[in-house]
């Protein structure tokens, strides 16, 4: 079976976050798909099989980590989109069935995908004893995520906060059931961008993670709420980066962004 491996979020190779993909006829058992996973040894790989005409979605996708399956995964549903369209598996709008419900990919003549994804709710709650120094910078506020999330997103005091972060990942796997949201607002938004996050997931086995598109659900309302718009961009990213194009629709939001696939391949396992 063919793998490949997918830059999403990004319109250039080797930057983004970089998924897997692998296309499947039926699910295998839960320790195959670990194991793939593992070897991979990506953020997340994405497994998808097709299912039958007429029902409400086209495809059954699921996303595991080097150690663990998740709810919702925004790069990886953006990636695996961008491969059945290249390969010409899919056209036009592509519905996904996945832990989080039924989720969409759309393909614009630009060669831009959006996807729609259910809004994450907000909760304001104190900050978790030690997390200042554990992510090494004063925090503003705190907000709890949705169950299919699960993270914490914080507010810094400022972009430069955000960028300079050199968090102790040990101690910020005990702040939340997934991970820790840390944003901003953008110092000059004439860069094309409204604000700027990057997200750690240690306790997935992923200390960072470059561009997260489940993440923007939970960044959208929060920044939509402050700057007055409901069509933002958000940057992401430490050493690798990438845009993310919000639209906030209620109850869902819309992700859009580029993908480049930079590896293909054949998994002989």
């Amino acid at each position: 079976m063919r793998i490949r491996i997918v830059d999403a979020f990004t319109d250039r190779p080797f930057s983004g976050n970089p998924a897997g993909v692998v296309l499947l006829d039926a699910f295998p058992d839960d320790h195959w798909l670990q194991k793939v996973a593992a070897e991979v040894n990506l953020s997340e790989t994405a497994f998808a099989h097709p299912l039958p005409p007429g029902g409400e979605a086209d495809w059954a996708l699921r996303w595991l980590t080097p150690v663990a399956e998740v709810d919702m995964c925004g790069h990886a549903t953006l990636a695996t989109a961008h491969v059945l369209h290249t390969t010409g598996r899919a056209s036009g709008t592509v519905r996904f069935t996945a832990r989080c419900g039924v989720l969409s990919a759309t393909a614009a003549e630009d060669g831009s995908l959006t996807l729609d994804f259910p809004t994450s709710t907000l909760t304001p709650v104190p900050a978790p004893d030690g997390l200042a120094k554990a992510l090494g910078a004063d925090v503003v506020a705190v907000h709890d995520t949705a169950a299919h999330i699960g993270d914490l997103l914080v507010e810094l005091r400022d972009e430069r906060s955000v960028r300079s972060l050199a968090p102790d990942f040990a101690a910020l796997a005990t702040m939340s059931d997934r991970g820790v949201i840390t944003t901003a607002a953008a110092e000059d938004p004439g860069r094309g961008y409204d604000f700027v996050s990057r997200c750690f997931f240690p306790a997935l086995g992923i200390d960072e993670d470059p561009v997260t598109g489940s993440a923007h659900t939970a960044l959208a309302p929060f920044w939509s709420a402050r700057l007055g718009r409901d069509e933002l961009t958000g940057f992401q990213g430490g050493a690798r980066t990438g845009l993310v194009r919000t639209t906030l629709r209620g109850e869902r939001t819309l992700l859009t962004g580029n993908a480049v696939t930079v590896i293909e391949g054949d998994l002989l396992a």
